[in-house]
């Protein structure tokens, strides 16, 4: 028996085909094999063509079942992992509207903004666990307000996992996971968010029906069986929005248990066991994939937008010329903890919400010439990002989080000792490193949605661990040193 699991990316999908009983995946394949077209017809704004989505779809499907060479027959469930926040609008004949906008497009900004401000951020907060900021409630308020007749022909509001899940199994529905990213879900009062959808004039009629996170949601129809060359029949069990879903791939459940991710942006996503809400609305907090009624688990999400994009500044404009990343790894090694002095600000990709959307750049401090040199900034710069890091998962242990493990997949900055030892150091949590991705996740998920696992620890009984970081005791004052350094100049830059 085998699992399919789907990951739509803005760069790319993949599908990963995984044996339930090895728990090993089989096969994989994403397209497009370059990134991904977004539109942009003016500043701010980021779209991109659902029916593309549909069509890496078939592509990536068509690949994995000519690789593995496997009777369709044999896969039993499918879960889809998706792009948050995205609005794809649909009629009452399930057409596309518009392009969807979709996560990094900001014209939801000023209609969040003033929402906050006009219903009253304790309100928000207490309701919504957050700012309707810049995510699928807003961005539809731009549509009603600059497309008012194509606004009027809106039957049902879509998330893009909703989209593919409708075009597997003909059947239009959502998630309480996927509503709370979309900002319309109360969890003071666990129903649709009123408070929001009145303040913004929506018919309730435009929700999808719906069902939970885990749980036989429709099955493949014939003509979709047709174009990916599946067959019908086969119930998509599972759906949640990539970072509940990365948490998930990693084993991430519980209350304290953390997943961390960092990309050219970085992610710490912890779990929470009660409803709480940062009062600065510094961390967005959704509905985690097991969360329900009896069972509070929400994700609360630190992102940094200044991770592996500081580090790839370094080595193009600092590094020596040539040098690879493991090459800067060694560089740095030749430091001291602390970097002798040097820090660095890593927030120089725009605003970032755990400093309140502010924008301050990145900066360098404490460059003494004489003493000074490349490999002091390439170790600053690693540290400064963990550092960031760790400004979150304080913010996160100010809502009752005791963060004790943080669980990550082995890539990215996570391949460098120097980042994974600082991490540890600094929190003093230990670091668990895996290899699995979303995809595969997204299959194990759509197991336990069928019933094939039990449950999540059957599911991930097979989770290879690559490697286990304990922080260093006697390493402890020297991070506790450079860190409160580091938040003392980022506090003095935020004044």
């Amino acid at each position: 028996m085998y699992l399919l699991g789907y990951d739509i990316g803005s760069s790319s999908v993949k599908a990963s085909l995984v044996d339930v009983e090895t728990g090993k995946c089989v096969s994989s394949a994403f397209f497009p094999k370059v990134e991904a077209e977004i539109l942009s017809v003016k500043q701010g704004w980021a779209e991109q063509r659902p029916g593309q989505w549909w069509e890496h779809l078939k592509q990536s499907t068509q690949s994995i079942l000519a690789k593995a060479q496997i009777e369709p027959s044999d896969i039993k469930a499918i879960g889809i992992s998706y792009q948050m926040h995205g609005l794809v609008c649909i009629d009452k004949d399930r057409n596309v509207l518009r392009p969807a906008i979709i996560w990094c497009d900001s014209r939801g900004v000023p209609y969040g903004e003033k929402a906050f401000s006009e219903l009253g951020e304790e309100k928000c907060l207490s309701h919504i666990l957050n700012s309707p900021g810049n995510f699928t409630a807003t961005k539809l308020a731009w549509v009603k307000e600059n497309e008012p007749e194509l606004f009027a022909k809106i039957d049902k509001i879509l998330l893009p996992g909703d989209y593919i899940a409708m075009k597997l199994t003909d059947r239009v529905c959502t998630t309480i996971s996927g509503l709370s990213e979309a900002m319309l879900w109360d969890f003071k009062n666990e129903k649709l968010a009123d408070i929001v959808m009145e303040y913004f004039g929506y018919n309730p009629s435009i929700i999808p029906e719906i069902v939970p996170t885990f749980a036989v949601q429709g099955y493949v129809t014939a003509a979709a069986a047709a174009e990916l060359g599946l067959v019908e029949g086969i119930p998509v069990t599972y759906r949640a929005g990539d970072q509940p879903n990365n948490a998930l791939s990693l084993n991430v459940f519980n209350p304290g248990e953390i997943a961390s991710t960092a990309g050219t942006s970085g992610v710490v996503y912890g779990v929470n066991g009660e409803v709480n809400y940062d009062k600065k609305s510094r961390v967005n907090t959704f509905a985690h994939v097991n969360h329900g009624a009896g069972q509070t688990r929400l994700g609360v999400m630190a992102c940094i937008s200044g991770t592996g994009i500081l580090n790839s500044w370094i080595k193009r404009n600092v590094a020596p010329e040539g040098i690879s990343y493991p090459g800067m790894n060694d560089l740095a090694a030749g430091v001291p903890i602390g970097s002798e002095g040097v820090t660095i600000l890593p927030f120089g990709n725009g605003a970032e919400r755990v400093l309140q959307n502010r924008e301050i750049g990145s900066s360098i401090h404490g460059v003494n010439f004489l003493r000074h040199g490349k490999q002091h900034l390439v170790r600053a710069a690693q540290e400064g990002i963990v550092f960031s890091f760790q400004y979150g998962i304080e913010i996160m242990e100010s809502l009752g989080m005791d963060v004790k493990k943080i669980h990550a997949g082995h890539a990215n900055m996570f391949l460098s000792p120097i980042f994974r030892e600082t991490l540890a150091g600094v929190s003093g949590a230990t670091i668990e490193l895996f290899d699995t991705d979303g995809s595969v996740g997204a299959a194990k998920g759509a197991g336990i949605g069928a019933g094939i696992y039990a449950d999540n620890n059957e599911a991930f009984s097979t989770l290879d661990r690559i490697e286990i970081i304990e922080p260093k005791v006697s390493d402890r004052q020297a991070y506790a040193d450079a860190y409160g350094r580091w938040k003392e100049i980022l506090e003095s830059e935020m004044k």
